[in-house]
């Protein structure tokens, strides 16, 4: 999906310019939300927000009657943010009204009213189409959707959770939002949860630190996922089965156990990558863990041939991506991910 991403728009509302016309493109609730609520932020102020913020839906409301009120001075504010939700539904018209349609909003996209930022919302459009190419080309498209590639969804993530942290009136340390991201492997909703739970010990501290991460995150992972590696490495799959199975019935949740186990492989191969004869102590700076969790790094990873750690995080991903999907029970995707990984590298 092409388009800037959420910190990039932040980023832009940040120097205080109007964008006349945005699209928020893609399905993710929270990014889709927070870049709304930053938007309003940007351009109205509070005392301003009866009279500046106006909701639109493309299933219910005419094109013109959007366009008018983009038109139409705001009254007791000096800029207004019109929202316009259900885009895709312009697909569904008719040839000759689609085409009506993207020529008026190609006109007013050309020349817009600079007291207005009219927002289009679309969980997804198709690229082939005449109002697709006129929204990219015309808006700036923010991509509300988490990566496919793991590194920048989990860079996306460490940003939005510094925000989820402001917003429940605590802070949280740039190595501790890390920790909590790659261990959770970037699922916003998964951290949010534990963010919640941070803010809770913290307290009157009002202060998340690597050190609660450690204790109240990955330390409930901890024995789990590092005894897991012990099975998979032993290519013991009705061991491991059998493991997992514990653990779901225990109300284990398969996101987090799936970003768990995401994450101790990433582990695995940064300390296969350390130079020999390193200690606990040192490899604990250089693969930010505690120190114990560094020495079952440095254990564990030697079991493991590093091809066999490569093809273990593509079987990850994809079953990221089936967990996604929801058209597989959770149940089953660990399954037969567990399955998988206990028999990489028997031939």
């Amino acid at each position: 999906m092409a388009g800037v991403s959420p910190n990039e728009l932040l980023a832009r509302l940040a120097k205080g310019k109007p964008v006349p016309g945005i699209l928020l493109l893609g399905g993710d609730g929270y990014l889709r939300e927070m870049c709304r609520k930053k938007i309003v932020e940007a351009y109205v102020p509070e005392t301003s927000r009866d009279w500046g913020i106006k909701r639109f839906s493309a299933d219910d409301d005419e094109l013109s009657g959007i366009l008018g009120q983009a038109q139409t001075l705001p009254m007791l504010a000096a800029q207004q943010v019109i929202f316009v939700s259900g885009v895709e539904a312009w697909e569904r018209l008719g040839e000759e009204s689609r085409d009506a349609l993207v020529k008026e909003l190609s006109e007013y996209l050309s020349n817009p009213a600079p007291f207005s930022i009219l927002v289009l919302e679309a969980s997804a459009l198709d690229q082939r189409m005449r109002l697709a190419k006129i929204l990219m080309e015309k808006t700036l498209t923010v991509a509300v959707a988490l990566s496919e590639n793991p590194e920048e969804r989990i860079h996306l993530a460490e940003a939005v959770s510094l925000e989820m942290a402001r917003e429940l009136g605590v802070e949280i340390e740039r190595e501790a939002a890390e920790e909590l991201c790659e261990m959770l492997d970037g699922e916003l909703a998964a951290i949010r949860t534990e963010i919640e739970k941070l803010a809770a010990y913290a307290g009157e501290r009002r202060k998340i630190t690597r050190a609660d991460v450690a204790l109240l995150v990955v330390s409930d992972k901890k024995y789990e996922v590092w005894d897991l590696a012990d099975m998979l490495a032993a290519r013991q799959p009705a061991q491991a089965l059998e493991f997992l199975d514990s653990l779901l019935r225990n109300g284990e949740q398969a996101v987090a156990l799936l970003g768990g186990l995401a994450w101790m492989y990433r582990k695995l191969l940064e300390a296969q990558e350390l130079p020999r004869g390193i200690y606990g102590g040192q490899a604990a700076g250089m693969l930010k863990m505690r120190k114990e969790q560094a020495e079952l790094a440095l254990r564990e990873c030697r079991k493991f041939p590093k091809a066999q750690l490569a093809k273990g995080l593509e079987a990850l991903y994809e079953a990221d991506s089936r967990l996604k999907s929801g058209s597989w029970s959770q149940r089953t995707v660990m399954e037969f991910l567990v399955a998988q990984l206990a028999s990489e590298g028997r031939a």
